[in-house]
């Protein structure tokens, strides 16, 4: 990847990647496909894999889930430390918040979603707010529920691993953006871009459903003068109708007493050569054959795979 003309990036001497689920269900085929991704790559250059749970919002959490994870990551031979969970981080992510607000980067807002979703057009990552409260229109009969960070009209660009170059106008494309959601929950973006640089990820390898949410992590990173990981977006995993594959969209859990089976599906689906793979392997084997063959290339310029094909 090219050095961003903007921004700083994170130097090449120590490559510390991440898988980061979220505890809202078990392990499915699209997350190994995420965590098979990372891991190799973080392997195929001598680096760190860390695994991160992202258990910041309660009420999308599955009981159970990130045990769950956990253990079927290491049913299937990954190796990592102890993972860091978000949730023991909430007090980190208020003083981020009030660090931008006092620099006049981020702003409370009243508006509700009904509000938004009547006066905001559609940009490359969601609705576009509006600006109704830039200014402070929160009052004491419409008091703030959420915090936005502040857009700018400076170009974002930044040259990922597999997609290319690629450009957003945060302003106009994306407008100001929420760091605590009206629920008073911290929002993914502002937690995501703060626990990167907490545990010094240099790469960050994941799916092109994430290509696009980039840009917002670009912008807080740059607010906040935190040094820019390196981004492989990396194709995500369809089914025969073209859905995404995910738990919202029914994808069964990983069986675990099938590990060595899913990896070589995996292998499969981002184009790897398994031919000097003896499929009778343990899945700790599979996977550190395949690193020394890794060749993340062979997905260049794809976003969207289907599965079987």
């Amino acid at each position: 990847m090219s050095d961003n003309k903007t921004g700083k990036q994170a130097t090449d001497h120590t490559y510390r990647g991440r898988f980061a689920p979220s505890p809202t269900g078990p392990l499915h085929f699209g997350s190994l496909i995420a965590a098979v991704a990372s891991y190799l790559e973080a392997a195929a250059a001598g680096g760190e894999w860390l695994v991160r749970i992202e258990d910041i919002d309660p009420t999308r959490e599955q009981p159970g889930a990130a045990t769950a994870i956990l253990r079927s990551l290491e049913a299937h031979g990954f190796e990592f430390d102890s993972p860091l969970f978000q949730s023991t981080r909430l007090a980190e992510y208020d003083e981020i918040i009030a660090k931008l607000s006092a620099k006049d980067a981020a702003y409370s807002c009243s508006c509700s979603r009904k509000e938004l979703r009547a006066t905001a057009t559609h940009g490359v990552t969601g609705p576009i707010y509006p600006g109704t409260c830039r200014l402070g229109a929160a009052t004491e009969s419409r008091p703030a529920i959420s915090v936005r960070a502040r857009t700018n009209n400076k170009l974002v660009e930044f040259t990922d691993g597999l997609q290319g170059t690629l450009s957003c106008c945060p302003e106009t494309e994306i407008g100001d953006f929420l760091v605590r959601r009206g629920d008073g929950l911290v929002a993914y973006q502002l937690a995501v871009v703060v626990d990167d640089h907490h545990q010094n990820i240099s790469h960050i390898v994941r799916g092109t459903d994430l290509l696009e949410p980039t840009f917002m992590q670009l912008c807080l990173q740059r607010l906040l003068r935190f040094p820019e990981p390196r981004y492989m977006h990396f194709p995500i995993a369809t089914a025969a109708d073209g859905s995404k594959l995910s738990k919202q969209t029914g994808a069964p859990p990983l069986d675990d007493s099938r590990a060595s089976e899913n990896l070589l599906a995996a292998l499969q689906f981002l184009q790897q050569d398994l031919s000097n793979i003896d499929k009778s392997l343990k899945s700790n084997d599979i996977l550190k054959i395949a690193s020394k063959g890794w060749d993340a290339g062979m997905l260049k310029g794809v976003r969207r795979l289907r599965i079987g094909v």
